[in-house]
């Protein structure tokens, strides 16, 4: 009765949110003390009660004159005025005695017993705040829909708006669901790696993006996959007080995906189905004449579907248009496809080199959590494009500061575990630096490197002579002087479950039936050295299960084999280490990085290269494990 196997009204951003804006507002009015208004937005234009400020008032520590008796002084002329009858003595903000229009500071003139000498004229009102300087009563101080902040409440203060009238707090409700959902702290690690489990998380980022907006958000307990609890927790939610109703997870086509259908039978559904990647999942409708909003499970799709559709709604009831984050053009350092009829969005990560701001895109899955975290910015692509070019300027949301993003070193290339220990290291020893990467490989590290989009170029490369990068860095950066840093050694090798339970010992064993590998992607130091390796075997690809399956780092390397995608994969010792596996050591190689000799001398490259040859990271870098430090920090070859 419930299963749905198609979406059932696939919308557009706009569309969708046009239905939701359609709602009435249902938040009230109040009058709140001015000390508990912060965050509050304005029920109606505040209006000063009083002028400010209400009296002529001092605005230098001096004497209040009448200006025309200082007319003509000089320090020639000299005037001399009684304190008590032509001066008097004030101070700032007191108010201005009576017969007085302006103010001689202090500092001008030269007090005696019963009489100051002053040597300088002043005109009318010199120094002297007027009535209503600042505001004048009956004047509008702000709008409707302003949010009070702490500089709104000195303004409402300063105009005796001390009870101002503001809309009620939002207040949402979150209804997570899923059978395999528990609460965060309650999953043992056997039922975490299995998927027996998940942990229920959204709930805790919709409830910081709800408060953030200035409501409140209630959640209640995990409700499973039956659509009789589910039809039931709903239309109790619909009797109680709450202004919007979340759901999360249960939103897409699947056979237990029960919300869109259950709110056919309870109430209104809208859209099902969005037409923006991620996001896609989410539903909106009415139970009751509360607005009902369906957020897909995974957690990114689930926090843009709030941005896209919760956010300017609840913006909306406080008479706010929608918030609209500041934009910069980027360039690409390489294509991004896109499929169309979909809006996609893509987080990235920024990096100011030279004079362009480069845009490097983070791992795009709906349920990539730690994309939320790390984006600098975000670019939209628009439905009716296949996607964007290299070298394209493009429009990118800024999610953090620019000046934060200025001072980030962009890290292109290949991916090791030790570029995450130098940004840590870079942000303690100079808040105002970091280090940005992104993970394409060697080669794509390079070629961005030769086309001036990235600071550094992590890089392993064998070359057919044996030795590590020479051969690459000279041919790709040909014309264009680069230094090369070694950073560390690595033991590459095969990473296994523990006790090895398919007993691999060496590449040739990649060949048999029953082994199923995964690679790491075309471009990649490790893919390159694992194709020498088989060339030397007499291996060919084809005769390996899995060869075909990449993954972009080493850990995802070692993820697919923790989870049972696969037997093996090569990686190096310090992934193996972090989860826990076997590991079959093949080989050392050299993991360097090429920087550009323009870039060499630039204070955050100087502040890095700093921190590698310094002993902090070296004993950082050690704890980890699989690492070798014989020519850290070393320059090992340069390139003219």
């Amino acid at each position: 009765m419930f299963e749905r196997k198609v979406y059932l009204n696939l919308s557009t951003i706009e569309k969708a949110l046009a239905a939701f804006l359609a709602i009435p507002s249902p938040l009230g009015r109040e009058r709140v003390p001015l000390a508990q208004c912060l965050g509050r937005v304005l029920a109606e234009p505040a209006v000063a009660i009083v002028s400010s400020p209400a009296y002529a008032g001092a605005a230098m520590d001096g004497v209040a004159v009448w200006a025309e008796d200082t007319f003509g002084a000089s320090l020639n002329n000299p005037k001399k005025l009684p304190l008590g009858q032509k001066a008097f003595w004030v101070n700032t903000g007191h108010p201005m005695p009576e017969g007085t229009n302006a103010v001689v500071q202090v500092e001008n003139l030269i007090p005696g017993p019963n009489e100051v000498t002053i040597e300088e004229a002043v005109y009318p009102f010199r120094d002297v705040r007027k009535i209503g300087e600042d505001l004048v009563a009956t004047e509008i101080v702000l709008p409707v829909g302003a949010e009070i902040g702490p500089y709104e409440l000195g303004a409402l203060a300063a105009a005796g708006v001390l009870e101002p009238l503001v809309f009620t707090a939002p207040l949402a409700l979150f209804i997570p669901s899923g059978s395999e959902m528990a609460p965060l702290g309650s999953i043992s690690q056997k039922e975490l790696q299995t998927g027996v489990k998940l942990p229920e998380f959204n709930s805790l980022m919709i409830k910081a993006l709800v408060e953030k907006l200035g409501g409140h958000l209630e959640v209640w307990p995990i409700v499973p996959d039956d659509p009789k609890l589910l039809t039931a927790t709903l239309r109790k939610a619909a009797l109680e007080p709450f202004d919007l109703i979340i759901t999360s997870a249960g939103s897409s086509a699947g056979a237990k995906d029960f919300w869109p259908g259950i709110l056919v039978e309870s109430g209104e559904l809208f859209f099902h189905g969005l037409k923006a990647m991620p996001g896609k999942p989410a539903f909106g409708g009415l139970i009751d004449g509360k607005p009902v909003l369906g957020l897909p499970g995974y957690p990114v799709s689930a926090v843009l579907a709030f941005e896209l559709l919760g956010e300017p709604l609840i913006r909306s009831w406080r008479n706010q248009s929608p918030s609209q984050r500041p934009t910069v053009n980027v360039k690409l350092f390489q294509d991004l496809p896109s499929r169309p009829g979909l809006v996609e969005f893509i987080r990235v990560r920024l990096g100011l080199v030279g004079s362009n701001l480069v845009a490097a895109p983070l791992p795009r899955g709906a349920g990539v959590v730690s994309s939320l975290a790390r984006a600098d910015a975000m670019i939209r692509i628009p439905a009716e494009s296949e996607g964007l070019s290299a070298d394209h300027l493009a429009r990118a949301e800024l999610l953090r500061p620019l000046e934060d993003i200025n001072g980030a070193i962009l890290a292109i290339g290949s991916h090791d575990n030790a570029l995450a220990l130098l940004d840590g290291l870079l942000r303690q020893r100079r808040s105002n630096y970091s280090l940005a990467s992104a993970h394409v490989g060697s080669l794509g590290g390079l070629l961005a490197l030769a086309k001036g989009l990235t600071h550094v170029a992590g890089c392993h490369l064998l070359g057919e002579d044996g030795i590590y990068n020479q051969k690459a860095v000279s041919e790709r950066l040909k014309g264009q002087p680069t230094r090369v840093i070694r950073l560390v050694q690595r033991e590459q090798g095969l990473m296994v479950l523990k006790g090895n339970p398919k007993k691999i010992q060496t590449l040739t064993d990649l060949a048999r039936a029953d082994v199923t590998m995964v690679n790491r992607q075309k471009g990649s130091g490790t893919r390159v050295l694992f194709d020498y390796e088989l060339k030397k075997l007499g291996l060919n690809p084809d005769q390996l299960k899995g060869y075909d399956d990449e993954e972009f780092t080493h850990l995802n390397v070692a993820a697919a084999v923790l989870g049972g995608r696969a037997d093996v994969g090569l990686g190096i010792l310090a992934a193996a280490l972090a989860l826990n596996l076997d590991f079959i050591p093949i080989g050392q190689e050299e993991y360097d990085l090429a920087i550009l000799a323009k870039f060499i001398e630039d204070p955050k490259i100087v502040a890095l290269l700093d921190i590698i040859r310094g002993p902090q990271f070296i004993k950082e870098a050690k704890a980890l494990g699989g690492y070798g430090f014989e020519r850290t920090g070393e320059e090992v070859f340069a390139t003219d």
